[in-house]
């Protein structure tokens, strides 16, 4: 032990060293692990900053691209949430959490249908159209709608037989926070009430939700939020958001 502590003063004196970096390494063994999810047409660069933040809370943190304007809800779902839960069981998990922007919620809602996730604790959502979206309904006849958007543009409708309308509940923790300023203020005269551009507020509402926050923040940026990141870190933490 003295010999180590003696290499630890020299590498400090050095400059090669540094204390805080031993503080985040035993942050890291936090032992619950977060599968983050990006929206349609997106990457898993949209989610960094929601990635550095539980990061650096010690979560392990999966986040990977999808194809989402590839294939149905359905293939995405069951291909790109096992590969998360791949990573966070040899992780050796003890909970497993979903942080989702978008689509990605969808996702979450389909897998649970008929899958059970063992260790699942927390779920967050941003702006998911859990009512479906009347931007879909709007356009979704157009060809260059179903070019951009892929299968997965299409299910999205708010009809009783969009594939949203159809899930049953969910039994999880599930925290949703969406948006009222507009980013895509072209659409909002298509969507009813407040939106946040291409989700109305209530649309993005789910029965058996634990707790919800409306923020000042539109759908493309919402999950860079500041105020958002840190709402996302206490629910983990708490299960409810900070008023």
């Amino acid at each position: 032990m003295s010999k180590l502590l003696r290499i630890i003063g020299i590498c400090i004196c050095l400059g090669c060293f540094n204390p805080a970096t031993l503080y985040a390494e035993e942050k890291a063994l936090r032992d619950e692990c977060v599968i983050v999810l990006h929206g349609m047409g997106r990457t898993k660069y949209a989610m960094r900053k929601v990635e550095k933040e539980l990061r650096g809370e010690g979560y392990t943190v999966w986040n990977q691209s999808y194809p989402s304007t590839k294939k149905s809800i359905e293939d995405l779902a069951s291909e790109h949430i096992a590969k998360g839960l791949k990573v966070c069981r040899r992780a050796g998990a003890r909970k497993i959490h979903f942080v989702t922007h978008s689509l990605g919620g969808i996702l979450v809602r389909y897998y649970l249908q008929d899958n059970t996730i063992k260790n699942l604790d927390k779920i967050v959502m941003l702006s998911p159209p859990n009512k479906g979206s009347e931007i879909a309904d709007n356009l979704r006849d157009l060809k260059v709608y179903q070019w951009m958007m892929g299968p997965a543009g299409q299910q999205l409708g708010t009809d009783a037989k969009s594939l949203s309308n159809k899930l049953d509940k969910i039994d999880a923790t599930v925290g949703i926070i969406t948006g009222k300023s507009s980013s895509d203020p072209w659409f909002s005269p298509f969507i009813p009430g407040e939106d946040d551009g291409k989700v109305s507020v209530q649309s993005a509402q789910l029965e058996e939700m634990t707790d919800f926050l409306v923020v000042e923040a539109g759908h493309t940026f919402i999950m860079s939020n500041r105020s958002v990141l840190e709402q996302i870190r206490h629910f983990l933490e708490e299960g409810t958001f900070k008023r």
